[in-house]
């Protein structure tokens, strides 16, 4: 719980939050949350059992209506509030000091998070360059002499053809764009698959 709150400082401020009209627990929370800009909000452990210790204490009660309890402030908590309006000066006070401090933080967090980002995204980008030109633009092998003497040599000389020109293609295309890792995956894929089934043909 962070430390504005300390020394029974949250059930001060629990009892100024009804006492501006009855309210369940979880709108306690989201108020809170509210408060401090989203950057802290009590969970359901801190805010129930000081709302249960308050009702004991007689400065709040609560009706019950589809399973959820609405609190109310009594009397008796009005005149805590009254009797204690200096200490809850002073909590708002270091409540707006600490939202801001808790703002300048999250603000640090978010330049420091985009620059690393933007590092990572230059590394990944990097490494996928050198990864394509490694495995699509060395350069092809020369194609073999054409064999010569019928038609099994013409077949052969147009399945070398037919080679040559796909790897030119396929180098073309990857050079054309930058790929995600997904879309170089499933290529690797389709590629891995077409080797197998001509391996299995050619054997």
């Amino acid at each position: 719980m962070t430390a504005v709150f300390s020394h029974g400082r949250l059930r001060l401020y629990l009892l100024k939050l009804l006492d501006d009209g009855p309210k369940h627990g979880y709108e306690l929370i989201r108020l809170l949350e509210d408060r401090f800009l989203g950057l802290y909000a009590p969970s359901a452990g801190t805010i129930y059992p000081r709302l249960q210790r308050l009702e004991v204490e007689g400065l709040v009660s609560h009706t019950a209506a589809g399973g959820r309890k609405t609190y109310d402030i009594t009397d008796a908590g009005r005149a805590e509030l009254r009797q204690r309006a200096g200490e809850l000066t002073a909590l708002e006070t270091d409540i707006a000091a600490s939202v801001a401090d808790l703002s300048s933080l999250a603000g640090e967090i978010r330049s420091e998070v985009r620059g690393s980002a933007r590092d990572l995204k230059r590394e990944l980008s990097e490494a996928t360059r050198q990864t394509r030109r490694a495995r699509w633009e060395a350069p092809a092998p020369p194609p073999r002499p054409a064999a010569t003497g019928g038609p099994q040599a013409e077949l052969l000389d147009e399945l070398n053809q037919r080679l040559a020109a796909f790897t030119a293609e396929v180098g073309r295309l990857m050079r054309a764009r930058q790929f995600s890792d997904t879309q170089l995956r499933t290529a690797i894929r389709l590629l891995d698959g077409a080797l197998d089934g001509l391996r299995r043909l050619l054997r």
